[in-house]
């Protein structure tokens, strides 16, 4: 989500493409995966990937003060300086409440296909039901539909776009939504006090019209895991990113030191990665990862992302505080990155490279 000084410009015609589940509702002996969707190169090699753990952050007990707050923190920091990504419990969210939200998920997906259109995202918006924008011939798809909801600022909502069925979808996502508020801003502060900074550094950044968007994510499954992939290999352009994940099946890959790993499945966690704004802000202490989602040929697979920006017209650069002659600065101002995010994203390209000074 970059706009530096080298960006794409945004493209003014979406070519129209149907989503997967409207592929498998055709006849199975038309369901061939479609050219588009193949990778010709750097195709998935699921059979080789290790599982990894992924560190296991207590929220709870990172800002309350103890004799164990200072070692909290390291891990905190630990995790985000080589991971970039943690498991987060204690996040104030019940098992069951997760559970309601899973479930609200996969309902609204196992709808019929025209109650679902009826929430239809509009030609070059992000809102609304579909899959990801198609902006080039030569775009290899992602094997996956969503539905994209803006809930914060509030006056960012589109409420046409938010489904009445399943009837429990706007208060769960209302309720869900208010609690992820509250978990982004305990990390914020958590990652302002492991790099020994004023608490608000982060904070700030995210401001008080800061964005929260939340994309619920069906994979479904794929006859051709080898060389389809879910979503294909990226970072976020967030200041952190919330996930919760299936509780059943695996999907998600994370890139450490150049090699895959697959995430584990901690059912009552979300897992928390750190997006490039947060690297850009942090002078590159705090990583970025790389990740992407992996098809399976015969589970479906579901999760629900929550991204977090700047406000509107807010400026991203590394804090002063961080930056002096031994660590000078390593990455320009940008603003409004997520305008340009998803046409970098769709060519598979990284926008923080252009940021990077």
């Amino acid at each position: 989500m970059a706009e530096s000084s080298s960006t794409i410009s945004k493209p003014k015609i979406e070519l129209g493409s149907k989503t997967v589940q409207e592929l498998l509702l055709l006849p199975k002996g038309e369901q061939q995966v479609p050219e588009k969707y193949i990778y010709k190169v750097g195709a998935p090699d699921a059979s080789s990937v290790q599982l990894k753990d992924i560190p296991v952050i207590d929220l709870g007990l990172l800002l309350t003060p103890s004799s164990t707050t200072q070692q909290q923190l390291e891990n905190f920091r630990s995790a985000l300086t080589t991971w970039g990504c943690f498991q987060a419990i204690n996040h104030g969210m019940t098992p069951e409440f997760l559970d309601e939200v899973r479930e609200m998920t996969k309902q609204f997906f196992a709808l019929p296909l025209e109650e679902k259109q009826k929430y239809l995202r509009e030609i070059n918006d992000i809102q609304g039901y579909g899959n990801d924008m198609v902006i080039s011939q030569q775009q290899t798809l992602d094997w996956t539909d969503r539905l994209y909801l803006s809930v914060y600022p509030e006056e960012n909502r589109k409420l046409k776009l938010w489904p009445q069925n399943p009837e429990s979808l706007r208060g769960t996502l209302e309720q869900y939504s208010r609690k992820l508020q509250v978990v982004t801003k305990t990390v914020l502060v958590a990652m302002a006090r492991s790099l020994n900074l004023e608490d608000n550094c982060f904070l700030e950044q995210y401001g008080e019209k800061g964005k929260m968007d939340v994309r619920f994510n069906l994979y479904p499954p794929c006859s051709r895991p080898d060389v389809v992939l879910g979503l294909k290999p990226h970072a976020d352009g967030t200041i952190i990113t919330l996930l919760l994940q299936d509780k059943q099946v695996e999907g998600l890959q994370f890139l450490k030191d150049d090699q895959w790993f697959r995430a584990p499945i901690v059912p009552d966690a979300l897992l928390i990665n750190v997006g490039d704004l947060a690297e850009i802000l942090s002078n590159g202490i705090l990583k970025s990862p790389v990740h992407r989602v992996l098809t399976n040929p015969d589970k479906e697979r579901i999760s629900v992302a929550a991204f977090t920006l700047p406000e509107l017209d807010k400026e991203t650069e590394p804090l002063e505080s961080l930056v002096n002659e031994s660590t000078p600065k390593l990455y320009k101002k940008v603003k409004n990155y997520d305008r340009t995010y998803f046409d970098y994203y769709q060519q598979g390209r990284r926008p923080i490279e252009a940021s990077k000074i």
